[in-house]
């Protein structure tokens, strides 16, 4: 007796079940669009501030800042925040006498976001600020999506559309928001794990007026520190150097920012804990 082997016909391959595709990535927010090359430039610094975060909860935060500058009077800004499937960020900011209200609701799918966010609703008054924001995924790679502002007040009410798209490739990130009130394009790109660049064109078809900025970022991992500086069309040139001081979660900036044009100098410290 011996072994039997069966052969399939010629011709005949076997069945391969169905190529699983990988599910489209969630966008992310409407807000974060232009966060990859935003981080790369310094953020404007003048006086003195006191940032104090703290985590209560896996879902609850809050956060305490205390400024002073000599170009306006003192203030005090709390943020508390509820991060869950159904996020809610009500705003509370107090100045002086001014107060303002913010409410803002998203809603994260697989490949989607949907966010809503009401600023001072009035109903006695008839006057509210809404600005809704819609982002979804049709490629690992694209991103498209639009903001709708509608603001409403006695004897004033008006919309604003603006779409947005995004493109990431490995290395670097596109991004481009058009409507009518203008454009705002950025170029991110990172070229080592040190050093990081971008850069932004912004038109306001209301003020008639554009900016190109041009950022960068080094990092210096063994010195806990990061330098992040900018110059841009208007004649504006920045830096700020920021410390982190473990094991304490404090980290020390300093910044300063010249414009040529205007004749203006300014500078700040802050203080971040948490």
């Amino acid at each position: 007796m011996g072994n039997t082997l069966g052969l399939a016909p010629m011709g005949t391959l076997p069945r391969r079940g169905p190529r699983r595709e990988e599910p489209l990535p969630n966008p992310g927010s409407f807000d974060e669009l232009h966060r990859l090359c935003k981080d790369v430039f310094p953020a404007q610094m003048e006086g003195v501030k006191l940032v104090v975060n703290k985590v209560l909860s896996s879902h609850f935060q809050v956060a305490h800042t205390v400024h002073v500058s000599a170009l306006s009077l003192p203030g005090y800004h709390l943020h508390a925040a509820y991060a869950g499937d159904w996020q809610l960020s009500p705003t509370e900011t107090q100045q002086a006498k001014f107060l303002t209200w913010q409410f803002d609701g998203e809603y994260r799918g697989d490949d989607y976001t949907a966010t809503l966010t009401l600023g001072n609703p009035d109903l006695i008054g008839e006057s509210v600020i809404m600005v809704a924001h819609f982002l979804q995924s049709l490629t690992h790679r694209l991103v498209l999506g639009g903001e709708l502002v509608y603001h409403r007040r006695p004897g004033e009410e008006g919309a604003i559309l603006t779409l947005a798209g995004k493109y990431s490739a490995v290395h670097w990130v596109a991004t481009l928001n058009v409507g009518s009130g203008g454009a705002h394009a950025s170029y991110y790109h990172r070229a080592n794990e040190q050093v990081q660049v971008g850069v932004e064109f912004e038109a306001n078809t209301r003020l008639q007026d554009t900016t190109f900025s041009f950022g960068y970022h080094l990092t210096l991992p063994q010195a806990n520190m990061v330098f992040r500086g900018l110059v841009d069309s208007n004649w504006c040139v920045g830096a700020v150097l920021e410390k982190k001081m473990p094991p304490l979660p404090v980290t020390l900036a300093l910044g300063a920012f010249l414009n040529h044009w205007r004749n203006r100098f300014h500078c700040g410290f802050s203080i971040t804990v948490g």
